[in-house]
């Protein structure tokens, strides 16, 4: 019990439930047990009413009603891993509460799930806050399979996230990041600390902004975006309490906490989403009506002009439309924000790294920019083979998404000889999987050379194809914004360690840099990165 999520045990020992809803709670686990015990019956008697008599994936003992629930720590995706290598599985079929939960390990299953069945586990299960926050789940990434899905990124893959449009915002990512630079300037000329998470946090959020937006967003919307996507994020990742007791919740026994507060946030959303519609709306009706929608070049084009340019095509509502820009905000932000911090504390830690990376950015834009003045172009990137090998591997040793979004079994199947019912949940460990010594050598360790040419993952890509480094999943429902993330992680790494060195505050050191982490849909650290600048001589 003492394990269980914060939030479940509060509303438990809430003192109004406790002494109002005893007798009541009491006897609707009684009868809640009784039927989840008659429910598991029937389906283990279906499957062995089957040809092939196949078990089904190993679990570990459970307590009524709660199940598996008590395992889980406010880290799922360790408790997840530390489960796996108790009992020796690379797949567990848990209980949390009423929800039906298979657990893969490894890349020979996540290849069973993502390729070998992708037909079978390509749809989402449902998500109370995503039904709230993204308009009945009709986004890209939570909504389930069928024709709206499949409509919807293709629209996406095809208009928004395209190689073309992504090359398109070059110059406003180059523009971004010399605004970031003439700050942390200012800060070194001062000999000032700065709190490196929160530029990089602004960084993508101006820059998603303009992609979604536009240049004139105004920066009264976009703090108010960042804090809405703060405030939002770790209820879609999270564990939320009414999923795994429906029955208790429909009777009103747990309070509904998390759909309240997802329906405010929905409310705040729509004064935001709607208003930037409107506002494009307003302009783009006499462009259309002159003809001159389609003269715009790629880079004048927001997301929300391309959106009203073709929702007639796509059928698009108003509400399809805010669900598709609040994917793009969610993963357009805080992932990439956060797998950039990660990689700084990472060269922090290990000045060798952080030196072998300098001369690298250093001598491969020098000497068409001055060093201290301008900045690293994209064009520059072309041969910094060690940058990207230091970010993949900063994406391999700190997955900022650790568990892939949850993925739905359509119909039962089998996997390694085992059994796979329709309707359960699936969560693919992708953290576990990286940091698995049996498939990566030094696991643990963060050694950027493994992906050069000759190193032992020279020839392993983070975009799907290999299962062993998952972090954009694979499949059908891979992520689609790949290209926009790693073109804005690329050039603003580049700059910052090519302008600057950096140290820590007087008093502290790299090894003291605290990695207590907050589990959402996208992981963070709870304490603020604070590093002092120097201007490279």
């Amino acid at each position: 019990m003492a394990n269980l999520p914060q939030q479940f045990m509060r509303e438990l020992t809430a003192p109004r439930a406790w002494f109002l809803l005893l007798l009541p709670l009491f006897l609707l686990l009684v009868r809640y047990s009784v039927s989840s015990k008659r429910a598991r019956k029937r389906q283990q008697q279906q499957l062995d009413e089957d040809d092939d008599h196949l078990p089904l994936p190993p679990s570990p003992p459970a307590l009524p009603v709660f199940g598996h629930l008590h395992l889980i720590g406010s880290l799922p995706h360790v408790s997840l891993r530390n489960l796996a290598k108790k009992h020796g599985s690379d797949l567990m079929l848990l209980r949390l509460g009423a929800m039906p939960v298979l657990v893969v390990s490894s890349p020979r299953a996540a290849e069973a799930v993502l390729r070998t069945h992708d037909h079978v586990f390509a749809s989402r299960p449902r998500s109370v806050v995503a039904e709230v926050v993204l308009y009945g789940s009709s986004d890209i990434g939570f909504a389930p399979y069928g024709d709206h899905w499949r409509k919807a990124r293709k629209l996406v893959t095809t208009h928004l996230l395209t190689v073309r449009r992504v090359q398109s915002f070059r110059h406003a990512r180059e523009e971004e990041v010399s605004t970031v630079m003439a700050q942390i300037a200012e800060a070194a000329a001062a000999g000032a600390a700065v709190d490196v998470g929160e530029l990089l946090g602004s960084f993508m959020n101006d820059l998603a902004c303009r992609a979604v937006m536009g240049k004139s967003s105004g920066r009264g919307r976009t703090k108010l975006l960042r804090e809405l996507v703060a405030d939002t994020s770790p209820l879609l990742g999270g564990f939320n309490v009414e999923e795994f007791f429906p029955l208790l919740a429909r009777f009103g026994v747990l309070s509904k906490v998390v759909r309240a507060k997802s329906e405010r946030l929905r409310k705040r959303w729509d004064e935001l989403l709607d208003g930037l519609i409107d506002d494009h709306e307003s302009m783009y009706e006499p462009m259309a009506a002159a003809s001159s929608a389609s003269d715009l070049k790629d880079e004048d084009e927001d997301f929300i002009h391309t959106l009203l340019s073709v929702r007639q095509e796509y059928g698009l509502t108003r509400e399809s439309m805010k669900a598709i820009l609040l994917d793009v905000f969610f993963g357009g932000i805080d992932t990439a924000a956060s797998l950039l911090e990660y990689t700084v504390i990472e060269l922090i830690q290990r000045p060798h790294v952080m030196k072998k990376l300098q001369a690298e950015v250093r001598s491969s834009s020098l000497p068409q920019h001055q060093q201290g003045q301008d900045i690293v172009r994209e064009a520059d990137l072309n041969n910094m083979a060690y940058l990207r090998a230091v970010i993949k591997e900063a994406i391999r040793l700190r997955t900022v998404t650790p568990l892939l979004a949850p993925h739905l079994s359509m119909a039962r199947c089998t996997i390694d000889g085992l059994a796979v019912p329709a309707g359960v949940r699936v969560l693919i460990n992708v953290w576990a999987i990286a940091r698995d010594a049996r498939f990566w050598e030094d696991a643990e360790e963060f050694v950027p050379e493994r992906f050069l040419d000759g190193g032992s993952a020279a020839e392993v890509s983070f975009r799907g194809t290999d299962f062993q480094f998952l972090p954009f999943s694979a499949g059908r429902r891979q992520c689609p914004g790949i290209n926009f993330g790693m073109a804005a992680v690329e050039v603003m790494l580049a700059n910052l360690v090519r302008r600057f060195d950096w140290e820590m505050p007087a008093g502290k050191a790299a090894r003291d840099i605290d990695m207590a982490e907050e589990f959402g849909l996208v992981v963070h650290r709870k304490e603020k990165l604070l590093l002092v600048p120097k201007l490279c001589a």
